[in-house]
């Protein structure tokens, strides 16, 4: 087995045996055999960026099996510039996730803790595969530990939530299987990527690949206007499902856009770029604006994904480095950044019980060390330079304003209408006088909290202060990627 195999394979396999255990009479042992799972598929994935050879776009750490040879279906892994971080943010995430459930979850801990390291090794490998067919198993495996964990761990209205969340990704996905089938058979039966994207496909075939892709990966994202199931599936997710659904489960539907429409589809990718660019400026704007008004701290929170997610299909669809590369970083920034904010929310809400941001106010007098967490990840949102959400957003507005002046400023706008519901959310919930008697009971976070919160404020920071390592890995590729498209595929 490769370094892939172990990184999608081991928190899986500890996930199977998470849930062979009993239910609740080994809740102790579950913890820490998840927690040390966890750490194990983190430090699995740490030579992927140590050995990552720079300057090269060509596909790094390949394994190859044959799977299903009738249909020539192979086990076919590997990673470059595109992929590679992905892969280190999803076992990063279940980490900081496995901590965040350690005393919240009190019954089926086997169970939750199981779905979440099987989830996160589905993930992986759908950052992975290089074989279509694989790809999609993993892409479409990934719904149902996330329907379980909203199903089972979620609020009063979970089962509603689960089923739309389910039912959403899934229509999508049917047109993207029935865009692989017709692949397989244009390709004389193979289901590699690196051969479809070499196809000479007319311009009808792929302005119909590129939509039937389209409604996999925008419902994904989510982009508008297919986001509507994302702020019901916050609101009624457990903590961990948030965290983990913002951090790493919207960034499947953009990275498909990266791996399959723009290599395969790359003449009706660029003919349906400004249908794409306007969908993103309104997710940017109008969703932005939507935002300011909620009263629940997670809506808002949801919202602002989407907004953010608006940045990065912006940055791939003006197709140049600066573009693509920041909406690269973007998707690695709000990562780190959304998934500690609903960490944060976690937080209060395991103690008052309450989303609502009318239930708090002055959090900051009760909550020192806590509200300076919070502060700090609600400027990242905010895009404050020295954090992690300045990065990329900042690329992408540049690579916009090199392309169309008043593209970029209309992007730049997001950067108003975030700061505006953050700040405003930040100065109901935390400044200002205690306003309760919810709020002046408050005990400060324990060690285990402030654990999860410094591993998540060090990565905003050291991201945001120094994105060099980043952009670095991905550079090649990039410029690999664009001169693909570039290349028209429509035969002569």
């Amino acid at each position: 087995m490769g370094l892939l195999s172990l990184a999608i394979w081991t928190p899986i396999v500890v996930g199977v045996v998470l849930l062979a255990l009993g239910r609740d009479e080994h809740a102790g042992a579950v913890r820490w055999i998840a927690l040390i799972g966890a750490l194990v598929s983190f430090a699995v994935t740490i030579p992927l960026y140590n050995q990552f050879e720079l300057g090269t776009a060509a596909m790094q750490f390949v394994e190859q099996a044959s799977w299903i040879e009738r249909f020539n279906v192979n086990y076919h892994l590997g990673v470059d510039g595109l992929s590679v971080w992905f892969v280190l943010l999803t076992a990063f995430m279940t980490v900081i996730v496995v901590i965040a459930g350690w005393e919240v979850i009190t019954e089926r801990v086997n169970q939750y803790m199981g779905a979440f390291l099987i989830l996160s090794g589905l993930m992986v490998g759908v950052f992975c595969a290089l074989d279509g067919m694989l790809f999609y198993v993993f892409f479409e495996a990934t719904l149902i530990p996330m329907y379980l964990i909203i199903g089972i761990w979620g609020g009063p209205n979970k089962i509603y939530a689960a089923f739309k969340f389910f039912l959403y990704t899934l229509l999508g996905s049917l047109l993207m299987l029935v865009a692989l089938i017709y692949l397989y058979t244009q390709s004389a039966g193979s289901f590699d990527l690196a051969a479809w994207h070499k196809l000479p496909l007319p311009m009808s075939a792929q302005t119909l690949l590129f939509f039937a892709f389209f409604a996999a990966f925008a419902v994904k994202v989510p982009m508008w206007p297919v986001h509507t199931w994302l702020p019901d599936v916050h609101v009624e997710a457990p903590t961990g499902g948030s965290a983990v659904l913002a951090a790493i489960m919207l960034k499947l539907g953009a990275y498909g856009f990266l791996r399959f429409s723009m290599p395969i589809t790359p003449d009706a990718t660029q003919e349906w770029a400004g249908f794409v660019l306007a969908l993103s400026l309104i997710a940017v704007i109008y969703v932005g604006l939507v935002a300011m008004v909620q009263q629940d701290m997670k809506k808002l929170v949801a919202y602002s994904s989407v907004a953010h997610m608006g940045f990065v299909t912006l940055g791939f669809f003006i197709f140049n480095e600066l573009g693509v590369a920041g909406g690269l970083v973007q998707m690695i920034a709000h990562g780190f950044v959304s998934g500690a904010m609903f960490l944060c929310i976690g937080v209060l809400y395991d103690r008052v019980h309450s989303r609502e941001i009318a239930s708090y106010g002055g959090v900051v007098n009760t909550m020192p060390k806590f509200s300076a967490f919070a502060l700090l990840f609600a400027m990242a949102n905010c895009g404050l330079p020295g954090t992690a959400g300045f990065v990329g957003e900042w690329m992408v507005i540049l690579g916009a304003v090199q392309v169309n002046f008043w593209l970029g400023l209309a992007a730049a706008t997001a950067l108003i209408f975030g700061a505006a519901y953050t700040l405003w959310m930040v100065k109901r919930v935390y400044l200002g006088p205690v306003t309760n008697d919810d709020v002046r009971n408050l005990e400060d976070i324990n060690s285990r909290e402030f654990l999860m919160l410094t591993l998540l404020a060090l990565a905003v920071l050291a991201m945001g202060l120094y994105p060099k390592p980043f952009t670095d890995v991905m550079d090649a590729s990039v410029v690999e990627l664009l001169r693909h498209v570039a290349q028209s595929k429509l035969p002569n």
